[in-house]
């Protein structure tokens, strides 16, 4: 299956320089293979022979396992991968917490410095959204230009807005991973065909309305339509976590059937990028839930 962001897409795994979207539906014996041009088709025998990561298992009837080969990816690469990405965020964050004050005379700077730098990050994501290979530079360029983002912005709404938000939203974040994780290992998260249509429907909508507000505050003042602020801001809040949460089942799944179908060990960069932007996508939403459930005292 593609996983998506709610904010940028990426590509599935690949082989080959090319584009592998993996199949959820059920197959007898394990899961579904993707087929070429219609990731979600049901695969003939011959498109399983064309499958260089099915084809072994195909004759026995049993889940495909990832090739004893060396240079494909393993869920050590994966966490390795995720845990030096989420590394270079949290160092970059702590310095800018520490090197940017936010007093009165220096927090239009501060904050200034804090945009271009999620503006930067932006669109080194987009960047690699786009690319066909994994960069691991780019990556870790991101993770640091966001870093600064994040750690200006927790800066001041812990120090401003709601005393201790920062750890509120960290501890929030764990939480949510490990509760997803938890759910997605035992098999109360089925990650389908209907699961991902769903999500991603929502998600547009979601974002939709997140831009017309953005727009009406921007160009009208205030808060704009409401949405980031008071009850709607609360419920709007707590529906981005849930989204988060569920973008984090498709990254699951994305790095398991990138294991099981043998994608390469450079690939794993694109996990820990794709569980990244979710992570920050969920800490986000918590900080501004927070925000606005002080605001409201």
């Amino acid at each position: 299956m593609r996983s998506r962001n709610p904010v940028f897409s990426r590509r599935g795994f690949s082989r080959d320089n090319g584009y592998a979207g993996f199949n959820t539906a059920p197959q007898a014996g394990g899961p579904a293979v993707a087929t070429q041009g219609n990731p979600y088709a049901q695969p003939t025998g011959d498109q399983y022979a064309q499958n260089p990561y099915a084809q072994q298992d195909l004759q026995y009837g049993a889940p495909p396992q990832a090739p004893a080969t060396t240079g494909r990816m393993t869920i050590d690469d994966v966490v390795l991968r995720t845990a030096s990405t989420l590394g270079v965020l949290i160092l970059t964050a702590a310095l800018s917490w520490a090197l940017l004050p936010i007093d009165d005379a220096n927090i239009s700077r501060s904050y200034g410095i804090g945009i271009g730098a999620a503006l930067i990050g932006m669109v080194l994501a987009f960047v690699q959204s786009f690319k066909r290979k994994a960069s691991p530079a780019l990556i870790l360029t991101y993770a640091a230009f966001e870093g600064v983002f994040l750690g200006v912005v927790s800066n001041i709404v812990d120090n401003r807005i709601a005393d201790g938000a920062a750890m509120q939203a960290v501890i929030g974040t764990m939480a949510v991973f490990t509760g997803v994780l938890i759910a997605y290992k035992a098999g109360w998260i089925r990650v389908n065909r209907r699961f991902y249509g769903f999500v991603m429907a929502a998600a547009l909508g979601f974002i939709l309305l997140m831009t017309v507000n953005l727009l009406f505050a921007v160009f009208g003042g205030g808060d704009g339509l409401g949405f980031r602020s008071g009850p709607l801001g609360i419920i709007f809040g707590v529906i981005g976590i849930i989204l988060g949460a569920c973008f984090l089942a498709l990254d699951f799944k994305q790095v398991e059937d990138g294991v099981a179908y043998g994608a390469p060990r450079e690939e794993a960069w694109l996990a820990a990028f794709g569980l990244t932007l979710t992570l920050v996508w969920i800490y986000m939403e918590f900080l501004r839930l927070i925000s606005i459930l002080n605001s409201s005292d």
